[in-house]
């Protein structure tokens, strides 16, 4: 994995030489090359340990996507500010199984530093209303399912929702 700094220093020089390229009339060259630049840009804001990781979480493979978040030794400096939400939201999906408080700590981290899609931070706060429920902190619960429902726009949390409402009800 390259830092976040030196894939824009890679997107500068590939420019850079492109446009060399045109000036020395190799336009195949200059186009083939500003086409290059896609790759280091498109991993500039999706890291690559964070969509493999994803890819494992999808097929059910905690373990799998735990070393491949556990590549990424350094996420401040290595990822940007959406990236480090991810990561610590992916953290916290895996650690949800285990121990609570530490997975509340990343959804609570991944939720002030961002997630692109709603649907992600709706289940973040899914999550961290099940915690709160299962601590006792049954207001701060039903702040977060409000959220939650707000943000599930395409109500595929409809059902896990209700279910939680319903399991306040009996606290």
């Amino acid at each position: 994995m390259f830092n976040k700094n030196i894939k824009l220093v890679l997107i500068v020089l590939i420019v850079a030489f492109a446009v060399y390229q045109f000036t020395e009339n190799n336009i195949g060259n200059g186009i083939f090359l500003l086409l290059l630049t896609v790759f280091p840009a498109f991993f500039y804001f999706k890291n690559e340990f964070i969509l493999l990781a994803f890819l494992k979480l999808r097929k059910q493979d905690m373990d799998g996507a735990k070393k491949w978040l556990d590549k990424i030794s350094n996420p401040e400096g290595a990822l940007v500010k959406k990236q480090q939400g991810y990561y610590n939201y992916l953290n916290g999906i895996m650690v949800s199984q285990t121990n609570l408080s530490q997975a509340e700590k990343y959804f609570k981290k991944a939720i002030e530093l961002g997630l692109s899609m709603d649907q992600d931070l709706a289940l973040a706060k899914l999550q961290l209303a099940g915690i709160a429920m299962t601590k006792r902190r049954k207001i701060e619960a039903e702040k977060l399912l409000a959220e939650a429902k707000k943000l599930d726009k395409h109500n595929m949390l409809k059902d896990q929702i209700k279910m939680m409402q319903q399991q306040m009800k009996k606290i």
